[in-house]
């Protein structure tokens, strides 16, 4: 599959491993709440709000503490004003590096994300400097012992899906922006079940990381993952299976 973002399966990996309850309730709290802010309370029609609350459930997340985070987004509730932004930069490497924020304190989110990058080799550039090398398209993943890959593959295309890697032990989808939603419900009344659903920022082109800077990139991974304003990273990097193995 041209474009796929390695590190979006390595992200969830590591999610299911060891990510604490808190950690991603209150993520999924900050997405809730925001995109009932910018696009309403109404589920139905606002597709980043069902998207959230599709994943706070998937997380077992309580009813009630759904319907608080929407109502503080539509202000029917006091709550924090976030944020939204996106901080750009390089791995060791050179691979690009997107990362998603959502805060209440934009100084304390750069001081923390600049930290992360310097501190594992990386650096923070300006704004535009790898975006460009992304294209936001909607992404779903299914675990391949929960599904068949001929059905997911069938499904897909027949639901008008861009792409469909097979390889590992995930099969990601991916989709026009403007086709998440019809691709997404299609797998749901098929009743094949996804482990995530998500708008991504999906690489034009990978980088292969060598056997050096493969460990270091992972660190600078998993250090802008566990900033407590950071939402979601993407990268173009590519890690070869025998050196994945040895990291």
């Amino acid at each position: 599959m041209s474009g796929h973002n390695k590190w979006s399966s390595i992200k969830y990996k590591k999610g299911a491993a060891d990510a604490k309850r808190g950690r991603i309730f209150s993520r999924l709290i900050k997405e809730i709440t925001v995109s009932a802010r910018m696009g309403g309370g109404d589920i139905d029609g606002n597709p980043r709000l069902r998207s959230a609350v599709t994943a706070a459930k998937a997380a077992n997340m309580p009813k009630d503490n759904i319907e608080r985070a929407i109502k503080k987004g539509t202000g029917e509730l006091e709550g924090a004003a976030y944020e939204e932004y996106i901080y750009e930069g390089y791995a060791p490497g050179g691979a690009a590096v997107l990362v998603e924020v959502l805060t209440d304190n934009k100084n304390r989110a750069t001081s923390e994300v600049r930290h992360a990058f310097s501190k594992h080799g990386g650096s923070l550039g300006e704004v535009g400097c790898v975006a460009w090398m992304f294209s936001k398209k909607g992404l779903i993943s299914f675990d391949t012992a929960q599904v068949s890959e001929d059905e997911i593959i069938e499904a897909a295309l027949d639901a008008g899906a861009e792409d469909v890697d097979t390889g590992g032990t995930e099969i990601e989808v991916v989709t026009a922006l403007e086709d998440f939603e019809t691709v997404k419900s299609a797998f749901e009344q098929k009743n094949l079940p996804y482990t995530a659903a998500e708008i991504a920022m999906v690489p034009q082109t990978l980088v292969d990381l060598d056997a050096k800077t493969a460990p270091q990139t992972m660190k600078l991974m998993n250090a802008l993952d566990d900033v407590e304003d950071v939402q979601k990273v993407w990268s173009n990097f590519e890690i070869a299976e025998e050196i994945m193995k040895a990291i």
